[in-house]
């Protein structure tokens, strides 16, 4: 029997042929299979994805380390307004990141409107601290779009009051089929209101960056940055890992940049070419590998011979402080297989840290991807615009008059383009791949199928699904937040990955306890006289 058929046995055939739709085993024999990506869960299956609120607010707004940004609902959707993603921000003065935000609307409020309620956050949150913030954003919940509260308006009003920006998004967890949706309207918002918004700030070096979709969990953002400082890279902003209103406002000031996250940020990315002609390369700064192909692939754009000189000694340096430490880690980890289950591109990432590490993977997917982060954005004229996918607004932008610019003259550019250091073409995970098991929107049935089924010795994935897959005596991985460890980008994260998967494999704990429930009954009933209990 085939592994999905496994996997998906116990569905009816409905549930089957749907599902069945969402998973392809990669064979190196066949053409590539398409997959079903970025449609609406099956009412009634446990789905590990977040709404768009959680996209928004949770995935992009919630790092910035100077803006006051506050939810608007009740206090249950109040998860996402506090930093539960770990994303990490330096800041002498305190980072508005720690605090949680909410209008905790009740149900008087869902009756009445919330405008009042709204206005009132606010003003307890600017008159409790003396630090203020340089901007304020506003995230709505679900049942905000369904009263009405008209958030734009109440955002104008308050930037007036307090001459500061402030920006509503309409992200309410209904859009969209996942939090993909909110990272739209995140970025849509961002580009109207904030990048480019400073324009008095000195240009910086030629030789500069934006780093995008990077988050800075455990510390990443800061790792991947100070590499590329050292290799004389100046990074003007970090989108939006401990990042900042006032350095976003003046991205538009550098010279290329760098996405990280491809499903998070694309659509910004694509918006500044356009507006300002930066250009953009996809980068993966994850494992040793990836590490050095990206900071190659940057010095090639600049076609700075110091630069390209400067990079490989910063490779060799780096390189050697972690060689034997990642030869002993392969020692114990070769032969192993892994589970991959993340949102954005991680899945992608660190499948080349774990071959590295000598793991193989057999089972990778993604929580909210689109086809072209499995198949390549050479898909994306073919990917039909479904009613959910609409709710989801885009924006056109043109060329800023003032700021658009090219680094590269149309001889460069050719060049670079017949070498593949620019391309649109992001190749996805699934080109990538030579065999294993590749699954969209997973859940926990069909997780506890794939552990029963495939038997990986290590299991990747967020914290919904972690202790379901360590009571199988499985090593579990948070991938999202790393299990308050990392950072696991560039070569000390390289570092840092092998040493905890070297202690999760070699302290079974999970394997070490036998639950209650395999050694003794833990329900009991009996009928009484009478027929009743």
């Amino acid at each position: 029997m085939p592994v999905t058929d496994k996997i998906l046995e116990k569905y009816d055939p409905k549930v089957y042929k749907n599902r069945k739709e969402h998973m392809t085993v990669i064979d190196p024999s066949e053409s590539e299979k398409p997959i079903s990506a970025n449609t609406r869960a099956i009412p009634g299956i446990m789905t590990h994805r977040g709404c768009c609120y959680a996209g928004c607010k949770g995935v992009v707004l919630g790092p910035l380390k100077d803006t006051l940004v506050i939810t608007h609902g009740p206090i249950g959707c109040g998860f996402y307004s506090w930093g539960t993603r770990r994303n990490k921000a330096r800041d002498p003065e305190g980072s508005w990141t720690q605090y949680c935000f909410s209008t905790d609307m009740q149900e008087s409020d869902i009756v009445f409107g919330g405008d009042k309620k709204l206005k009132t956050a606010v003003a307890e949150a600017m008159s409790t601290f003396e630090k203020k913030p340089k901007s304020i954003m506003i995230c709505s919940t679900c049942p905000i779009g369904l009263i009405g509260d008209d958030i734009h308006s109440i955002a104008t009003q308050i930037e007036a009051e307090y001459g500061i920006p402030c920006m509503a998004f309409s992200c309410e967890g209904y859009k969209g089929v996942s939090q993909s949706g909110g990272h739209h309207i995140a970025n849509n918002q961002l580009m109207r209101r904030v990048i480019g918004a400073d324009a008095t700030s000195p240009a910086p070096p030629k030789i500069s960056v934006n780093l995008l979709g990077e988050y800075n969990i455990g510390g990443d953002g800061w790792e991947t940055e100070r590499i590329l400082r050292k290799c004389g890279i100046e990074v003007v902003s970090i989108f939006t890992g401990d990042g900042s209103y006032e350095n976003i406002a003046r991205s538009h000031t550098a010279t290329l940049n760098l996405v990280q996250c491809h499903r998070s940020i694309n659509y910004i990315a694509e918006m500044m070419k356009t507006r300002y002609g930066i250009d953009w390369l996809k980068v993966n700064f994850i494992g040793v590998a990836s590490t050095a192909e990206s900071l190659r692939c940057v010095a090639r754009y600049f076609g700075d011979p110091k630069l390209s000189e400067r990079v490989e000694q910063v490779i060799a340096e780096e390189t050697a402080a972690i060689a034997d430490d990642m030869a002993r880690f392969r020692t114990v980890l070769e032969g192993k297989t892994a589970a991959i289950y993340s949102g954005g591109s991680r899945s992608h990432h660190y499948r080349k840290l774990l071959e590295e590490l000598g793991v193989k993977t057999i089972m990778a997917g993604y929580e909210f991807a689109h086809r072209d982060d499995y198949e390549g954005r050479k898909v994306i004229p073919t990917i039909k615009d479904d009613a959910d996918n609409k709710n989801i607004g885009s924006i056109t932008v043109e060329p800023d008059p003032e700021h658009f610019r090219s680094f590269l003259d149309a001889d460069r550019r050719r060049e670079l383009e017949a070498e593949g250091v620019i391309t649109e073409d992001y190749a996805g995970m699934m080109p990538d791949m030579t065999d294993g098991l590749i699954v969209d929107d997973l859940n926990e049935a069909e997780a506890d199928m794939i552990m029963r089924t495939l038997k990986p010795d290590m299991f990747f994935s967020g914290i919904k699904d972690k202790y379901i897959i360590e009571k199988h005596g499985i090593y579990s991985k948070q991938i999202h937040s790393y299990d308050y460890s990392g950072p696991y980008a560039g070569y000390a994260g390289a570092y840092n990955f092998g040493r905890d998967l070297v202690m999760g494999m070699t302290i079974p704990a999970w394997r070490l306890v036998t639950p209650k429930w395999r050694t003794k009954t833990v329900l009991e009933g009996a009928v009484c006289e009478g027929g009743r209990n």
